[in-house]
């Protein structure tokens, strides 16, 4: 298989896009809909808590578990890997963040989150400001790196100090985003337990 996709990958760019993922994310948003106009509190928290414990567990393997691995592996492993995980990850990371934090502010709203007074409305402004963090990080860099690392990969011979410069500081990034996203997690946990 990594032969095959290293193969594919030489001869001619292949678009990340993947038909099939797009309509997934339309579908994840179409459920996200419905829970936003929905009457059940239930259907809302599940979608945001589900979506939410998704990004947060992939931003967490890929930059603790695959992003340094890819550091260390040859050129060939590498472009094999990303070439796999790149149209994967090129729709349903932002998806998944899009629908997280919607669901998040809906809810926040049915539940009276965004009513309270200070010093407990201090937790809803660090909510939104990690949540802008991870978002402005997420698709303006992480995303553009990703299609500059991936259409750099596909090449017939890739700049290997180019992607190793490009992975260095995606690394450190993808790192911040796993750090915010455990933030994220302890002022959910507030939220979850009472202000």
């Amino acid at each position: 298989m990594a032969d095959a996709v290293v193969g594919r990958s030489s001869a001619a760019v292949v678009s990340p896009l993947r038909l099939p993922y797009l309509f997934a994310a339309a579908a994840a948003f179409a459920v996200m809909i419905a829970a936003i106009l929905g009457p059940s509190l239930w259907f809302l928290d599940f979608v945001h808590v589900m979506t939410g414990a998704l990004w947060t567990g992939i931003d967490l393997f890929m930059g603790f578990v695959i992003g340094p691995v890819l550091r260390f592996v040859s050129l060939e492993t590498r472009r094999a890997m990303i070439a796999g995980i790149i149209p994967r990850t090129l729709i349903l990371m932002p998806t998944l963040s899009i629908v997280t934090s919607t669901a998040g502010w809906f809810l926040a709203g049915r539940m009276g989150f965004l009513d309270l007074a200070f010093p407990q409305f201090w937790w809803v402004i660090a909510a939104l400001a990690i949540v802008t963090v991870l978002t402005v990080q997420g698709l303006g860099y992480l995303l553009p790196t990703n299609l500059k690392l991936y259409f750099e990969i596909s090449k017939p011979s890739p700049d290997a100090e180019k992607l190793r410069r490009w992975m260095r500081t995606y690394v450190r990034v993808v790192a911040v985003q796993g750090t915010m996203q455990v933030a994220i997690i302890v002022v959910m946990a507030r939220f979850a337990t009472g202000l």
